[in-house]
């Protein structure tokens, strides 16, 4: 078996997939909010 060390993996493809799904998340909260408030503004 290989020899592991602590903290010697390259991560950053999944700090690239991590980040680029907290900016979707982020990004979808606020259109989603956005659609809630037009809907309660122009609700007859």
């Amino acid at each position: 078996m290989a020899d592991h060390k602590h903290g010697s993996m390259d991560i950053t493809d999944q700090e690239k997939t991590f980040n680029g799904f907290i900016t979707f998340t982020i990004r979808s909260v606020i259109v989603i909010l956005c659609l809630v408030i037009f809907m309660a503004v122009f609700n007859s």
